[in-house]
């Protein structure tokens, strides 16, 4: 699994309550545990692949809970009109793409890229919208390094 590093201060289960009532939204349960071990941070490695067509991007930061500046309820605030309803931004890569999480069925769970570049009028419109993996985990466990140094 990958290792996350510059994490942020630790959470309670109290404090994922008090930001779920605050920014109404219901975490996933396995998002709820990596918030808890980790609360967001930086990973290594970070390379992912979007798709064959898309090829590699790097994920930059998780975001946390809390006063910081990869702070996850901003970029909540910020995607809110942007993202598909069951969806919030979890992380981004550096050309301000979105790592997914989606909090509704039928997509509770699983990991998306959301591509700023493909924005459709339609927020609910997914064309922009990439499967990673089916859990936070499994994200983690699927990235990798640049082996071509």
């Amino acid at each position: 699994m990958a290792e996350i590093y510059h994490s942020h201060d630790n959470l309670s289960v109290q404090q994922i309550e008090e930001f779920e009532i605050e920014n109404n939204v219901k975490l996933t349960e396995l998002y709820k545990e990596f918030l808890l071990k980790w609360n967001g941070g930086k990973v290594l490695p970070n390379l992912f692949k979007i798709s064959e067509e898309q090829g590699p991007s790097v994920l930059n930061v998780f975001y946390g809970i809390g006063d910081m500046y990869d702070n996850l309820t901003d970029f909540i605030d910020i995607m809110y009109d942007r993202l598909p309803f069951g969806f919030i931004p979890i992380g981004e890569d550096p050309s301000g793409n979105a790592i997914c999480l989606g909090t509704e069925d039928p997509y509770y769970e699983k990991i998306y890229f959301w591509d700023h570049e493909q924005e459709p009028e339609d927020p609910d419109d997914m064309s922009n919208m990439y499967f990673l993996a089916n859990d936070i985990y499994e994200f983690l466990d699927n990235l990798y390094e640049d082996i071509e140094e």
